[in-house]
């Protein structure tokens, strides 16, 4: 405290002896006087750490450290962000594959799962989540038989007059307009699709009349990128 005062005080001499001079060593008064008064308040809190250091030394080093480590820890995180995100992306699709993560720039990804196919969770007419295989060799989007009669399309069975190429081969199928289909941020609406025969299919295709649709996709690793406009 004795100090700080005396800083203060050497500063006030410098002032007064140098008014009118336009200040000293290169410094001018406004200088000078913004100086003394970083030095006086820089050494009032090292008195008062050195204080409390005194109280209780264990203590406070504990604390230092631990604000320390949490400090290390934000900086980590966001130089990392990216590679953060992507590590997030794989644990939510291991928990849940086929779930559609939220990336930057407005991508989504989407793990690829254990038997190395792409399964996509998409909300289809705005009420019912269904699983769709990413299937780049469909034409089309295809729903089987039984996810179409659970949202209320049931083709009669004139109606299965289209041929629907898929990596699988070749199958008759009914067209219908779906309303909507929504992966995660992604909302295509009026999109063309087919209705596959009862047993035709064992799984929705998420195929080309909705990726078409995207300004781009991609496989990267084990990870499948959609962009959305």
């Amino acid at each position: 405290m004795i100090l700080g005062l005396v800083i203060l005080g050497a500063a006030l001499v410098v002032l007064v002896a140098t008014h009118g001079t336009g200040g000293a060593m290169g410094l001018n008064s406004d200088q000078i006087a913004g100086l003394a008064s970083l030095a006086a308040i820089l050494l009032l809190v090292a008195t008062g750490l050195r204080r409390r250091f005194g109280e209780s030394v264990g203590a406070n080093l504990r604390a230092l450290l631990i604000w320390g480590l949490l400090g290390l820890a934000a900086v980590a995180a966001y130089a990392y962000r990216d590679r953060a995100q992507e590590v997030g992306a794989s644990l939510m699709g291991a928990l849940r594959p086929g779930t559609a993560v939220l990336g930057p720039g407005g991508e989504v990804t989407i793990t690829r799962r254990s038997n190395g196919a792409f399964s996509v969770l998409a909300e289809v007419n705005g009420r019912d989540e269904l699983r769709f295989t990413f299937d780049t060799g469909a034409s089309t989007v295809v729903l089987t038989a039984e996810s179409a009669a659970a949202l209320g399309i049931r083709p009669e069975e004139g109606e299965f007059t289209a041929r629907v190429s898929t990596a699988n081969g070749t199958t008759l199928a009914a067209p219908v307009r779906l309303d909507a289909i929504t992966v995660g941020p992604i909302t295509e609406r009026r999109v063309e699709a087919m209705v596959s025969r009862p047993g035709a299919l064992s799984s929705n295709l998420l195929g080309q009349s909705f990726l078409d649709r995207l300004p781009s996709y991609e496989v990267r690793g084990d990870r499948l990128v959609l962009r959305s406009r």
